[in-house]
């Protein structure tokens, strides 16, 4: 085909596609006239300009600055008395401390936030003035205003700011994030890049991510655009309605992919409030240890599925004084609220007032049973947990895996030399008076104990919830299980200070 062939028929196509054209726009046309069936789509919003203008000025910006102390213990380079470069490098170095390593340098940050009241309450996460000397707002008209630090929740990444104004400001609701769907819109408005004043426009891709940001992890994920400096700002329904704060991302990049995380409101809200009302957060505290219930684990407590949080131990003066729940215990219900898997208890326990009493229901011996408890307070909770752990002698600070040496009256049962916990043991593994049971003195490098990385020093405490005091009786506790058809023991063991874990070891 020629060069002038190809043409025409481009050409001939061209004129094709007018003509197509303009008959699609007369057939339009007549439609609209005859008020037919051409109308704005309705599976997604058409425009959201009526919303965002709504909202932008109650979202801010939140530019930081903190000095911190120079890396560099080289010393500022020194030029010639007289010399027309001095005032350059006087000015280069001016403010920063002399000479060496005692030179501070500014380090500025930039995030988001937003107003929840007019007074001047301001929502943001904690790692954007996370150790900041000075915090300024800028506001969509303009304006700027310093802000003080009213409180932050670090477990939760959250904290509240102050500022003073001379009229009210812009405030916008929290709402129902426990209504939001998976595919419902959703719109973030924020500062990515420094840019201010961003709105984007994307739905809930998922609800309850865990990303091992803490330990009430229950993100929204969304696919909104979500850059750097959008930390902090707020998450909207197509109300008007925040239901999440924006706080991270995964991107190799470091810009949006379409995977962005927000703290929900029915987190977040309880946290703000406690934070604007006394400047730090209250949650309620159970104190129990626990860990998750594996199928093993399941199995060796005659549970039908795995599910609830296992009671690795109770925390001495905690509420529980009068062994309302107790080791071995597995929680599938608190306050009315199911415990799928172990981390809902933490949330929801966190989530409830101190002093609340509340009814927890427990497996036991296979079996449902009510206990009421009364809840502490977390942060006393971290206290206790922060304190030192009593020691009865010097020993106790030898190393975690003594060699283990002979004995007598051993026996070995599951690939584990077993020992009688006595004066002699507790003194050579540093083992607490008040821990009691079957001290391992040895685990056998292949072993199916080995793999669950049982250690010479732990003291078996229980075999299958019976309490042990010999070898002799976790060698017959064993045999029990074997005889009743199970491939698992549960082990119940405690470290020399008295900490204590579940395991599940194979007995075939």
């Amino acid at each position: 085909m020629s060069t002038r062939t190809k043409f025409r028929a481009h050409s001939l196509g061209a004129t094709l596609g007018v003509l197509a054209l303009a008959s699609a726009l007369a057939f339009s046309s007549t439609a609209l006239a005859q008020n037919t069936a051409i109308r704005p789509p309705t599976n997604g919003p058409a425009s959201v300009a009526d919303l965002a203008a709504g909202l932008l000025d109650a979202v801010v910006n939140i530019a930081t600055s903190q000095k911190v102390k120079n890396d560099d213990d080289a010393p500022a380079p020194q030029v010639p008395e007289g010399s027309p470069y001095q005032p350059y490098f006087d000015e280069f170095f001016k403010g920063q401390g002399g000479q060496g390593g005692n030179r501070q340098r500014t380090v500025d940050s930039l995030g988001s936030g937003f107003v929840i009241d007019p007074t001047g309450f301001i929502v943001t996460n904690n790692h954007v003035i996370e150790g900041a000397d000075d915090i300024e707002i800028n506001f969509a008209n303009g304006s700027k205003l310093k802000a003080k630090l009213v409180g932050k929740d670090t477990k939760t990444d959250l904290a509240v700011l102050k500022v003073e104004p001379k009229t009210p400001l812009k405030a916008v609701p929290f709402g129902d994030s426990r209504k939001m769907r998976i595919g419902d819109w959703v719109m973030a408005i924020g500062n990515p890049f420094g840019l201010g004043g961003s709105v984007s426009v994307g739905i809930i891709s998922a609800r309850g991510r865990n990303i091992n940001a803490g330990p009430y992890d229950n993100f929204i994920q969304t696919d909104a655009a979500i850059n750097r400096g959008n930390s902090g700002g707020p998450l909207f329904n197509m109300a008007g309605e925040v239901i999440g704060i924006n706080t991270a991302i995964i991107s190799p990049s470091g810009g949006s992919i379409g995977i962005g995380f927000s703290v929900p409101t029915e987190l977040a809200a309880n946290v703000v409030l406690q934070l604007k009302d006394f400047g730090e957060t209250r949650r309620g505290w159970l104190g129990v240890r626990i860990q998750p219930v594996t199928d093993d684990i399941a199995e060796s407590l005659k549970m039908a599925t795995p599910h609830g949080a296992l009671v690795s131990g109770i925390i001495e003066g905690g509420p529980i004084a009068h062994g309302e729940i107790k080791a071995g215990d597995v929680i599938v219900k608190f306050d009315g609220r199911d415990v799928t898997e172990m981390r809902d208890l933490p949330r929801a326990v966190a989530e409830s007032p101190v002093g609340k009493a509340v009814d927890v229901v427990v497996v036991r011996d296979g079996k449902e049973q009510t206990v009421k408890v009364t809840l502490g307070r977390l942060e006393d909770g971290d206290d206790v947990a922060a304190a030192p752990a009593a020691t009865t002698n010097d020993e106790t600070q030898k190393p975690d895996k003594p060699e283990a040496a002979p004995l007598p009256a051993t026996d070995v049962v599951l690939g584990m030399k077993l020992a009688t916990l006595n004066e002699e043991t507790r003194k050579k593994y540093g083992i607490a008076e008040d821990v009691d049971g079957v001290v391992i003195t040895e685990v056998s490098p292949n072993s199916a104990a080995a793999e669950r990385r049982v250690e010479p020093g732990d003291v078996i405490v229980e075999v299958g919830q019976e309490a042990m005091d010999t070898p002799g009786d976790v060698a017959d506790r064993v045999e029990e299980l074997k005889s009743n058809g199970r491939r698992n023991a549960l082990l119940m063991l405690s470290s020399k200070t008295g900490e204590l874990r579940f395991v599940t070891v194979r007995v075939e």
